[in-house]
């Protein structure tokens, strides 16, 4: 595939509908549909922060909230709440997590200071501008009442630069592991992190 047509694919992919969920490869999942993988993600989560029935449990970028799902299958009795830009993806959402999510930007969350005790956004912040991600980490302490995880995508040499610069659909913040912890402090957060690299 030529550079310039993985930019329009990238262009045409920013809007996260149809194509970038459930299209073909070229322009996304390929088909993003539940399959369980989720589960031993949201059981590890649980055991780690020590998730209990009662929490509230936020995921920003949530998609269509296979991840939530699970969090009350491992938990029963947590209450869950998710965010996505993509209006597509909350329409299409498992059908037991759809009434708890809502379309909307990471960088202005619906929802009142300390209102969860676990905030999770897995591949999603660096998908916003910068000016939008220090909005976005803000958010997630404002919100924050316990503990947070983020994962975002990285490099650590300039292989995994360029394979991040091909591969990358709707990614707009690329930073280095180091770049990534300055914006996390700059912003005053004080979760975890940790990063997905293209080898």
């Amino acid at each position: 595939m030529s550079w310039k047509q993985t930019r329009r694919n990238a262009l045409r992919l920013r809007r996260n509908g149809r194509d970038y969920w459930d299209g073909d490869r070229k322009y996304g999942y390929g088909g993003y549909s539940y399959d369980g993988r989720w589960r031993p993600i949201a059981e590890k989560m649980a055991a780690h922060y020590g998730l209990k029935a009662g929490d509230r449990i936020l995921d920003i970028g949530c998609g269509k909230g296979f991840l939530l799902y699970e969090f009350t299958q491992a938990m029963p009795g947590v209450e869950i709440a998710g965010i996505d830009i993509s209006e597509y993806a909350i329409e299409n959402a498992k059908e037991e997590s759809r009434p708890f999510l809502e379309a909307g930007s990471a960088a202005r969350l619906p929802y009142e200071d300390n209102s969860f005790d676990f905030v999770v956004s897995l591949g999603t912040l660096h998908n916003l501008y910068n000016y939008e991600l220090d909005a976005a980490l803000k958010e997630i302490e404002r919100v924050c009442r316990g503990n947070a995880y983020i994962m975002v995508e990285s490099y650590r040499n300039e292989r995994e630069k360029a394979n991040l610069l091909y591969w990358q659909l709707t990614c707009q913040t690329f930073y280095a592991p180091e770049e990534w912890a300055w914006a996390f402090e700059k912003a005053g957060y004080g979760g975890d992190y940790g990063f997905i690299y293209f080898e």
